[in-house]
């Protein structure tokens, strides 16, 4: 056995704890800012376990405007403390300044991952269940309809079929390849 026996188990845990809550903090910014429906069973979930952290910080970050920047802040904070104790489990070190932009880069990453997926489950959700109003097709509709809608203004009218989330999808990926790679590669250039 080697070096990496426990030490790719420990990275692997923390990882996936670190990244499912902060999948939580950025879910609850967005439907937060996208203004999704407060009493929804998924917003009352992420409300309660994000709550008490976001509760402390809010004493010393307001909001700004619909932004809710304790949000923000915890997300970045939670996505930094993780690199850092994954980058330390395998031995290596990184100045703050390179890991407050590998943790951005991340959470950017996350951000547009998360519109990317609810995209997909919208499209997929529509095609199975029309006009179906659960609780997770009106937070999908909630995340996705005001990209879609800037992407609708934008595409002509085709009779009837919508490609704005083809549109909406080839804009996150390129959102994606231009603006992760540079902040990445300053990442490992100040690290």
């Amino acid at each position: 056995m080697g070096s990496n026996y426990m030490t790719d188990p420990l990275v692997f845990l923390i990882d996936t704890l670190f990244s499912l809550y902060i999948l939580a903090v950025a879910l609850r910014f967005l439907l937060q800012w996208t203004q999704a429906d407060f009493y929804n069973p998924i917003s009352q979930f992420l409300v309660k376990i994000t709550h008490p952290p976001l509760r402390i910080m809010r004493r010393f970050i307001p909001a700004i405007g619909r932004i809710d920047s304790s949000s923000l802040v915890l997300a970045l904070a939670l996505q930094m403390v993780a690199n850092f104790s994954i980058l330390a489990l395998k031995g290596l070190s990184i100045s703050v300044v390179a890991l407050l932009l590998l943790s951005f880069t991340d959470l950017i990453k996350m951000l547009l991952d998360i519109f990317v997926y609810a995209i997909f489950a919208a499209a997929i959700l529509s095609w199975f269940a029309p006009g179906n109003y659960g609780s997770a097709s009106s937070i999908l509709y909630s995340l996705t309809e005001p990209l879609l809608n800037v992407c609708r203004r934008v595409l002509p009218d085709l009779g009837g079929i919508d490609l704005s989330p083809l549109a909406a999808l080839v804009l996150l990926q390129l959102a994606k390849m231009m603006v992760l790679p540079p902040l990445h590669q300053l990442a490992t250039i100040l690290g």
